[in-house]
C-alpha cells in the first residue's frame, strides 16, 4: 500500500506524457503535409533555397514558373486571385494585388528577419511598411555600353538622339514601363505619369528615336553588345552585369536625368490556406545565406544590407552597380501602379512599337 501512490503518480505521469506526444505529432503533421505552390521567374530562384528550406521546416515547395508580371497576373485572373500561396511580382504589380485584395496583410510578428532590410526597403511607394509585400530583389535602368567601341554616354539624349555613328547600333527596351522610362525623364516627367499629354509627347520623342535603333529587345541585349552588334543598349543594372560577365569593356551608367527604382517582391495571397507557412518561406528567404545567394545568381542587389555585406568584394568589383549604395538607389523614383492609366499607357507603347 505505501507505494501505490507513487505507482500512480508515475503512470498519471506517462498518461500526461503520452497525451503530450500525440498532441505534438498532430500538430506537426499537418504543417509537415503542407505543400506551397510559389511562381517566381525562370532562373531567379537560388538551386539550394528551397531544398534547404523544406529540409529546415518540412514544408515542401512547388515551384511554377512565370515569365512575365502580366503573365502571372492573366493566371491570377483566371483563378480569381488564387491557386498560389506565394508570387513573385514587381513593385507597381504587388500595389495592383493590394488594390484588387488579392495580397494578404502580412504579419511580421511572423518574419523578423525583417530585421535584415534596409531601413529604405521599408519606405517604397508602392507599398510604404512592407505590409502586403516583401522585396526581393532592387536596382535601377541605365545605359550599358562598350567602352571599347564608343563613348560613355552620360544622358538619356544619347538614345533618344544618338551621334551619327550609333545609329543602327542601340537597342530600346519594349516593356511599357521602360521603352516610356527615357523621354519621361528627359522632358522631366514622373515615371508614373498618368497624364495624356506628358504621354503624347514622350511618344513623339520615342518615334523619332526609332529610326536610328537596331531593335527593341528586352532579352538578347546584353548579347549583342557582347557580339558588337550593338554599341549601347538600354538594360536593366543586372542584365548589364550578364553581358559584363562576358566581356570586362561592357559598362553601366545611370545618365544624368535619373532613372528609376524597380523592385521584385514576394506577395502571399489572400486565398492561400497556408498563411503560416507562407510566412515561413518570406523569413527564410529574409534570411543574410539565402540573400547572399540571391545576389550571386541574378547579380542583381538585394534590399537585405546583412546579406549584402556579405557578398564577396571581388564581385562587386567586377559588376560596379552591385556597390551603387542604397541612399543613391533611392534617390530615383519608385515604380508605381498605373491603375485606370495602363490602358492608355500599354496602347501607347503599342503604336511606337508596332
Amino acid at each position: 500500500m505505501r507505494h501505490r501512490p507513487a505507482r500512480v503518480a508515475i503512470l498519471a505521469a506517462l498518461a500526461v506524457l503520452v497525451v503530450a506526444i500525440a498532441a505534438s505529432a498532430a500538430t506537426a503533421r499537418p504543417e509537415q503535409s503542407v505543400t506551397l505552390t510559389i511562381s517566381n521567374w525562370d532562373a531567379y530562384t537560388p538551386e539550394d533555397l528551397i531544398p534547404r528550406f523544406e529540409k529546415a521546416t518540412g514544408i515542401k515547395v512547388k515551384l511554377a514558373k512565370h515569365t512575365t508580371n502580366e503573365d502571372i497576373m492573366g493566371k491570377l485572373e483566371a483563378q480569381n486571385g488564387g491557386g498560389y500561396d506565394i508570387v513573385f511580382v514587381s513593385g507597381p504589380f504587388a500595389e495592383a494585388l493590394r488594390k484588387r485584395g488579392w495580397a494578404a496583410r502580412l504579419d511580421h510578428k511572423k518574419i523578423p528577419n525583417l530585421k535584415n532590410l534596409y531601413p529604405g526597403a521599408s519606405k517604397l511607394a508602392y507599398d510604404r511598411g512592407n505590409r502586403y509585400s516583401v522585396p526581393y530583389t532592387w536596382g535601377t535602368t541605365g545605359l550599358c555600353w562598350r567602352s571599347d567601341l564608343t563613348r560613355q554616354p552620360k544622358s538619356w539624349w544619347d538614345l533618344l538622339r544618338p551621334a551619327p555613328a550609333l545609329r543602327g547600333k542601340i537597342t530600346m527596351l519594349a516593356t511599357d514601363r521602360w521603352l516610356m522610362l527615357p523621354a519621361l525623364k528627359v522632358l522631366g516627367y514622373s515615371i508614373n505619369t498618368t497624364n495624356p499629354a506628358h504621354l503624347k509627347r514622350a511618344a513623339a520623342l520615342l518615334e523619332e528615336a526609332k529610326k536610328n535603333l537596331l531593335a527593341y529587345d528586352d532579352t538578347t541585349f546584353y548579347s549583342k553588345l557582347v557580339s558588337g552588334e550593338a554599341h549601347l543598349v538600354q538594360a536593366w543594372d543586372g542584365w548589364c552585369n550578364y553581358g559584363i560577365a562576358e566581356n570586362p569593356k561592357i559598362k553601366f551608367v545611370v545618365p544624368k536625368e535619373g532613372s528609376d527604382v524597380w523592385v521584385d517582391t514576394m506577395v502571399v495571397l489572400a486565398k492561400s490556406k497556408n498563411l503560416d507557412a507562407a510566412h515561413k518561406f518570406l523569413n527564410f528567404v529574409l534570411r543574410p545565406d539565402s540573400g547572399k545567394s540571391v545576389t550571386e545568381l541574378v547579380l542583381y542587389k538585394t534590399p537585405n544590407e546583412v546579406a549584402m555585406r556579405s557578398v564577396k568584394k571581388a564581385l562587386a568589383k567586377q559588376f560596379p552597380n552591385l556597390a551603387i549604395p542604397p541612399k543613391k538607389l533611392l534617390t530615383y523614383e519608385t515604380e508605381r501602379d498605373l491603375g485606370k492609366a495602363q490602358p492608355l499607357w500599354s496602347r501607347t507603347v503599342s503604336e511606337i512599337v508596332g
